[in-house]
């Protein structure tokens, strides 16, 4: 990987321009009328509904989403970390009825692809042309001896945005200083691969901060992750002594907890933890599978370039619950993935071919509150499967100077508000 600069500004400009994409939906018939449903509102499928409704201004677009606002994972570190207020990463769907969406406060339980309707919860149904699933993640319970939803009240994951968030937060507020915190990380694929080592460093930053006695140990089921060498550069340099992880060869790998004594054991021993934070390992939310478009993975393949399920292909399928290796999961890919789609929904409704492209990818992680590091992928979707374009992309440079990694930062909140503004503004 290559040090990244002004390549990263033209990445970050397909992120926030929509020209592009703009000229490629022209032969699309702006009076084509369809129903287009959209399950999931997160930053997939938030965005896709509104770009949906961009290309085919006479559709009949319709959001599905049981909660009345959306409460974003990316910056919740910091909001862990004592640095930022939840109230900052709510965001609601006003935005969106205003551009024309109507969004339905419901949840979907079930999908009929051979009658192509959705149920919801409350018994009301959508009859749909086409159906964009961005269901995002569920948790694998069963993966961890010990672990369920009721643990979490205990053992927060904080892996989804919001309750979680403030209980993992005020639980290290009321830890003593000189206490052991405790995060467990499960194997890939998970939503953002980074975040784990992100919530580290922003966990010892507050220590470092407020109690300087306090130690976190990290047990993870990995070996290597990503940014590893800049990520263990900040720790060292940073946090010296207030940070220990133990890989998946240590071994590091949690197989099973007790949320009541507090303890957390590894194939050989058992630690006991003031505060526990368990990531537990992850597949694409309950709905996937109710529509049939999760193989036995638990995630979901599709075709990288119009986003159709391999299983269903009257369905298209974004976000965190893919199958898109070698691209992540974040919020990044989910926004870009969600745009996409949209434009081949728009090309396939009107009869055209689904158009090709690359994609890319930009994930900042902050290693205190106010620096970060970041990495770029970009990938092409030649033979049939996602790929990186060798030679692209890169990685922010070791041992650069705090003048860079502040300016990192404050891209990384661009990043934010142009991103959240496309999904919810």
């Amino acid at each position: 990987m290559t040090r990244i600069s002004m390549n990263r500004r033209q990445m970050l400009a397909g992120l926030t321009s929509t020209g592009t994409l703009s000229a490629w939906a022209m032969p699309v018939s702006a009076r084509l009328r369809a129903r287009i449903v959209v399950v999931g509102g997160g930053f997939g499928g938030s965005t896709a509904a509104r770009f949906a409704k961009q290309f085919l201004p006479q559709a009949d677009v319709t959001l599905i989403e049981p909660n009345a606002t959306y409460t974003a994972c990316p910056f919740s570190n910091l909001v862990i970390g004592g640095t930022r207020n939840i109230s900052t990463q709510i965001f609601g769907y006003d935005g969106l009825r205003a551009r024309g969406v109507t969004v339905t406060h419901d949840r979907a339980i079930s999908i009929d692809p051979s009658r192509r309707s959705v149920t919801g919860e409350d018994g009301s149904t959508w009859g749909y042309d086409k159906l964009i699933l961005a269901p995002g993640i569920d948790f694998r319970w069963d993966a961890i001896e010990g672990y369920d939803a009721e643990a979490t009240a205990l053992m927060p994951h904080a892996w989804k945005g919001g309750a979680q968030t403030l209980l993992l937060r005020k639980q290290l507020e009321a830890m003593p200083d000189g206490g052991v915190a405790v995060m467990s990380i499960p194997p890939a694929p998970f939503r953002c691969p980074p975040g784990p080592y992100e919530r580290a460093s922003l966990i010892a930053e507050y220590f470092k901060r407020q109690k300087p006695k306090s130690k976190l140990l990290i047990l993870d089921a990995q070996d290597t992750f990503s940014k590893q060498p800049l990520f263990e550069e900040a720790w060292t340099s940073m946090y010296p002594g207030i940070i220990e992880r133990r890989g998946a060869m240590e071994p590091g790998r949690v197989v099973s907890l007790d949320a009541q004594a507090g303890t957390l054991s590894t194939e050989f021993e058992t630690f006991k933890a003031d505060v526990a934070n368990v990531v537990p390992p992850q597949m694409a939310a309950t709905i996937a599978a109710t529509a049939g478009v999760a193989d036995a993975t638990g995630w979901c393949p599709v075709d990288p370039v119009s986003f159709a399920s391999t299983l269903q292909p009257d369905i298209h399928v974004i976000g965190d619950a893919i199958i898109a290796a070698p691209m992540p999961k974040s919020a990044f890919a989910a926004n870009l993935q969600a745009k996409l789609c949209a434009l081949q929904v728009s090309r396939a409704l009107a009869g055209l071919a689904p158009q090709s492209s690359k994609l890319t990818n930009t994930c900042y992680s902050f290693t205190s509150s106010d620096m970060a590091v970041s990495i770029t992928g970009v990938y092409s979707t030649s033979g049939g499967a996602f790929q990186t374009v060798e030679g692209s992309g890169g990685i922010s440079p070791a041992g650069a100077d705090n003048a860079q990694r502040n300016a990192e930062a404050a891209q990384a909140r661009s990043w934010f508000e142009t991103i959240t503004q496309q999904a919810f503004g």
